[in-house]
C-alpha cells in the first residue's frame, strides 16, 4: 500500500508522489522567535517531525527546510499588524537580534527535548532579505503589486481576477471567496494607503521608531510576512517542491497569501500537497495569547503553570500529541496527559523487556490464533501509517499487544506460543514505531533531559551574572556544579559545554 495524505488544496486523500523520487523537498512554516514557544506550538513541529522520520523511513531522500521568523510585518486576521520582533525587543531592552538569538536557542532547547531532529534547513527571515526585494520587483513588474507612501502591497483583486480563470483564485486553499472576505475585514493601520481593503503587505515603510529596517527600491522597511516563506521555500526547494506544512490556523492569509505571490513569480503552485495539523485547545478555544491560555513548553516540563497539576516529561506530551490523528481536534487537559504519562510507561515497560529477550518464538509449538493475531497488529503499523499518518491507530494497536507481551513475560503465555518469524517482526516493528518514527524514550530517558534541562538553565543563569560583572553568582555556581561532579567548560564562542563525572 503506498502513502496517501490528506491534500489541504484538493480537500481529499490523494497518492503521495514525489516530482523527483526517491528526493522529496518539504517546507514547514518555523516559530516566529519572538517569545517562548508553547503547547499548542509544540504540535505542528512533532507533527511534521514524525512525517520527516516516515518519509526517510519508506526510502525517500528529504530535503525538510523549516523557517525562523525573525523579522517581519505579522498580519494576523482580525488583528492590527504588528511587528512583534521589534516590539518584544523594546520591552526586553534587548538589541532585536539578541532577542531573536535568545528565543531560538529556547526554540532549539525545547525540541530537543521532544527528540525532534533538525530540519536540513532552517533558514532566517533577516538572512534573506535580498531574496524577498527580488522577488517583490518581480510581482511589482508583473503587474500583481504596487508602491504607496514607501510600502508594496500584493493585489488581490487584480490577481484573483487573472487566476480565477485559470482556476487559481485567491482562496483555493482556503476556499474563502474574495467577496466574503472583502466584506468581513476590518479597517486596520494603513488601509488608506491599499486600493483593496484585501490587499496584503510585501513592504512595508519603516516609521521613525521602527528598530530592524533594511535599504529597499522603495526606502527603508522591513518584509511582510508571507513574502519570507516563498522567498525561502523557492530558494531551496526550487519552483515547485512535494510538501508544505503548518499549522491549520495558518491556511489564511498566510499560505493563501504564500500561493498567491509563488504563482505570480514562478507561474505555478508552490506545492503538490498541503498537509495541516489541527489546533491544540484547552476547553475548547484555540491556545494563543490573546485568550490568555498560553502554557509554554518550560512550563509544562517544570509544571510550573496554574493549568498544570504536575510537571509533564517531553515524551509524554509527544506521546499525548500522536495519540490523536494530526487533523483531529485535541483538547488539553492534566486528565487527558497523565493518562498518557501511564500509557506510555506501560508501553515502554513491555517493549523494553521485549528487546532483551533473545528466545521468544518457536517452530514447534505455536498458537495459531494468536500468532496471527499479533501478525495482523503490527503489519496494519504500516497500513494505517500509509493512511494519511495515522498515529492513533498505530499507537492502539501498539495496546493491543502490550497485554501479549505482558502475558509472555508473566509467563501466562508459552514463549514459544509465537512462530520465531512472528515473534521477530514483533520486536522489530516496535522498535522501528517507538523508537525511529514516533521517537519515544523510557522513563529514564526523560530524566536525563530534565537533568540536562537544569544543568542549561545554570549555564544561562552564570551567563547572565557573568554579563552583569556578578563574578560572585558566576563562580559560586561553577564551583557547586564541580563539587557535585559536573564540570564547565566556557568555550571561545562565548557558550559553554558540561561533563558529568
Amino acid at each position: 500500500m503506498s502513502l496517501k495524505v490528506y491534500n489541504s488544496l484538493t480537500r481529499q486523500k490523494e497518492e503521495f508522489k514525489p516530482i523527483n523520487p526517491p528526493y522529496v523537498g518539504m517546507y514547514v512554516c518555523g516559530p516566529t522567535v519572538s517569545g517562548e514557544s508553547h503547547l499548542g506550538h509544540a504540535r505542528p513541529f512533532i507533527t511534521f517531525d514524525v512525517v520527516y522520520r516516515y518519509l526517510m523511513h519508506l526510502g525517500y531522500k528529504v530535503r525538510y527546510v523549516r523557517n525562523i521568523t525573525d523579522a517581519g510585518h505579522f498580519e494576523e486576521e482580525g488583528r492590527e499588524a504588528e511587528d512583534k520582533i521589534s516590539k518584544k525587543a523594546v520591552l526586553e531592552k534587548l538589541e532585536p537580534m539578541e532577542l531573536v538569538q535568545k528565543y531560538t536557542n529556547l526554540y532549539h532547547w525545547a525540541m530537543s527535548q521532544f527528540n525532534n531532529l533538525p530540519p536540513s534547513i532552517e533558514p532566517t527571515a533577516t538572512g534573506h532579505i535580498v531574496e524577498q526585494i527580488e522577488m517583490i520587483k518581480k510581482i511589482i513588474a508583473d503587474g500583481y503589486a504596487y508602491e504607496a507612501n514607501g510600502s508594496v502591497y500584493f493585489d488581490v483583486e487584480k490577481y484573483n481576477t487573472d487566476f480565477s480563470a485559470k482556476g487559481q483564485p485567491y482562496g483555493i486553499l482556503s476556499g474563502r471567496v474574495l467577496e466574503e472576505q472583502i466584506e468581513s475585514t476590518r479597517e486596520l493601520d494603513n488601509q488608506d494607503e491599499k486600493r483593496n481593503k484585501s490587499d496584503f503587505a510585501l513592504w512595508k515603510k519603516a516609521p521613525a521608531e521602527h528598530i530592524m529596517r533594511w535599504q529597499s527600491p522603495w526606502g527603508e522597511g522591513f518584509p511582510g510576512w508571507h513574502i519570507e516563506c516563498s522567498a525561502m521555500s523557492t530558494k531551496y526547494l526550487g519552483e515547485e517542491f512535494d510538501i508544505h506544512g503548518g499549522g491549520m490556523d495558518l491556511q489564511f492569509p498566510h499560505h493563501e497569501c504564500e500561493i498567491a505571490q509563488s504563482t505570480v513569480c514562478n507561474h505555478k503552485l508552490p506545492a503538490r500537497y498541503w498537509l495541516h495539523n489541527n489546533m491544540i485547545t484547552i476547553n475548547g478555544k484555540k491556545m494563543g495569547k490573546s485568550y490568555g491560555n498560553q502554557i509554554m513548553l518550560s512550563q509544562m516540563f517544570s509544571g510550573s503553570h496554574p493549568l498544570l497539576d504536575q510537571p509533564y516529561a517531553p515524551s509524554t506530551i509527544r506521546f499525548f500529541i500522536l495519540q490523536s490523528q494530526y487533523r483531529s481536534t485535541l483538547d488539553f487537559s492534566n486528565d487527558a496527559l497523565q493518562g498518557s504519562e501511564k500509557a506510555l510507561r506501560r508501553l515502554m515497560e513491555a517493549f523494553e523487556w521485549l528487546q532483551q529477550q533473545d528466545h521468544i518464538g518457536s517452530t514447534g509449538q505455536v498458537d495459531p490464533v494468536l500468532d496471527e493475531k499479533v501478525k495482523k497488529l503490527v503489519t496494519e503499523f504500516d497500513t494505517f501509517m500509509n493512511d494519511d499518518l495515522n498515529t492513533a491507530k498505530v499507537i492502539a494497536n501498539m495496546f493491543e499487544l502490550v497485554p501479549i507481551i505482558n502475558s509472555i513475560k508473566d509467563k501466562h503465555i508459552p514463549a514459544g506460543a509465537l512462530h520465531t518469524d512472528t515473534a521477530g517482526l514483533l520486536k522489530k516493528q516496535l522498535s522501528i514505531y517507538i523508537l525511529d518514527i514516533f521517537a519515544l524514550q523510557s522513563s529514564k530517558a526523560d530524566n536525563n533531559h530534565k537533568l540536562e534541562g537544569v544543568l542549561e538553565l545554570l549555564i544561562n543563569i552564570r551567563k547572565e551574572a557573568k554579563s552583569r560583572k556578578d563574578f560572585v553568582t558566576s563562580d559560586k555556581i561553577r564551583n557547586e556544579l564541580a563539587a557535585l561532579g559536573v564540570q564547565l567548560k566556557d568555550e571561545k564562542d562565548g557558550g559553554t559545554s558540561f561533563t558529568i563525572q
